[in-house]
């Protein structure tokens, strides 16, 4: 007997492999994003709905699932409106496609979500930041370093400060991104296939220099552009929610450690980008040195920060 094929996976899967890539003409980090905006469906329908990705339908995904699941998002994964906003869209964007493809069995799925607003952020941040420096020294004496699982965890946090660089763009680090020169500097690989060069300071240059010696690794490989320099336990390569496990880890024992420092909940990778811009501000740094230096495509985006 014939395996019935899931509609639902079918219209996802030509959404993903085709539509994304060579008809919008996405780049491979916004496709990335939308990925992970329904992994995270997944993982919570299969938790609260117990619905496994092979029983997911149409119909599963009408009514209130969409709307609880952004809830849940929120509440439940310390998610900021901006990302919640993120995965709202991706859901909505594929709606739409499914809408075509099979406009009778997902219209109820597709009338449901069509109409959920985007949420309006606040004035203020909405991602939670380390606003004095001792936080971000605290954090970085967490990882266990005689082990090389905490020498990555430490040079991963250390980084993530000192280049302002999104979780996306440590993932996709790799050994020829990196330039041992007097300064130190990365590149890059940001929003819409944008890259940027910037320069990290000569402590974070060491940790970094040490941990990539600890892999017996060479930046001057001729492989070197292949190997990330990030792993997680079990890929080559590691995902936004690795770097978000890893960060919520040492805020949690931060917390334990030094219950009157961290008060505050919701910290996240971005809090880490957030807190080098505000630091550069405070510092005298321009809005405009901070625009380049987070890749920011407007300066509407870097004037929050003011």
């Amino acid at each position: 007997m014939t395996k019935r094929v899931n509609e639902v996976l079918s219209i996802m899967e030509d959404y993903f492999t085709n539509y994304l890539p060579f008809v919008k003409g996405l780049s491979s980090n916004t496709i990335k994003s939308y990925q992970y905006a329904f992994q995270l469906l997944f993982k919570y329908l299969e938790a609260e709905k117990n619905i496994s990705p092979e029983q997911i339908s149409f119909q599963a995904l009408s009514g209130d699932t969409i709307p609880d699941f952004l809830l849940y998002l929120e509440q439940e994964r310390g998610c900021s409106i901006h990302t919640r906003n993120l995965r709202r869209s991706a859901i909505v964007s594929f709606a739409k496609f499914a809408s075509k493809k099979a406009f009778v069995s997902s219209l109820s799925f597709y009338t449901d979500v069509i109409d959920l607003p985007v949420k309006r952020q606040p004035k203020q941040l909405g991602v939670k930041i380390f606003y004095q420096r001792m936080k971000i020294a605290a954090l970085l004496t967490l990882p266990n370093t005689s082990k090389l699982i905490g020498q990555r965890d430490v040079t991963l946090l250390s980084l993530l400060y000192a280049s302002g660089a999104r979780a996306q763009e440590i993932c996709d680090l790799t050994l020829a991104d990196i330039s041992f020169n007097k300064p130190t500097t990365i590149r890059l690989h940001g929003k819409g296939n944008k890259s940027r060069i910037v320069v990290i300071p000569n402590r974070c240059s060491a940790i970094l220099k040490e941990y990539i010696s600890s892999r017996n690794l060479d930046c001057s490989s001729a492989n070197a552009k292949n190997i990330h320099v990030f792993p997680s336990q079990t890929h080559d390569h590691m995902t936004i929610s690795c770097v978000e496990g890893i960060v919520k880890k040492y805020v949690s024992q931060a917390k334990k450690q030094y219950p009157l420092m961290f008060t505050q909940k919701g910290y996240s990778p971005h809090s880490f980008r957030h807190s080098i811009a505000v630091h550069m501000l405070e510092a005298g740094d321009s809005l405009l040195a901070i625009k380049a230096f987070l890749g920011h495509s407007s300066l509407m985006t870097t004037a929050v920060y003011a």
